[in-house]
């Protein structure tokens, strides 16, 4: 069974938490550099939650390159991942 693509509405939703989780990271004062790498202070961007934290852990997860790739389940699955990470 073929799963269903993610909708226009979904889409907008992810790159809305992207940009959520972004602000929330700066907001806990919990730049890039804690959080991936220690040499420099990197504030969070949407683009950056999306290409440094997202997409590597769906790359890893799931083998698809492209959020354009994901379906409804797929989204979940890396969500879970991220929140988990970030809650410990």
């Amino acid at each position: 069974m073929e799963e269903k693509k993610r909708t226009q509405q979904q889409n907008r939703a992810l790159h809305l938490m992207f940009s959520q989780l972004a602000d929330l990271l700066n907001d806990c004062n919990l730049d890039q550099r804690k959080v991936l790498k220690p040499e420099i202070d990197i504030p969070w961007t949407p683009e950056a939650v999306k290409e440094q934290m997202w997409r590597p852990i769906q790359k890893m997860l799931l083998v698809k390159d492209s959020t354009t790739e994901l379906n409804t389940k797929d989204i979940d699955r890396v969500f879970e991942v991220i929140v988990k990470h970030l809650g410990q």
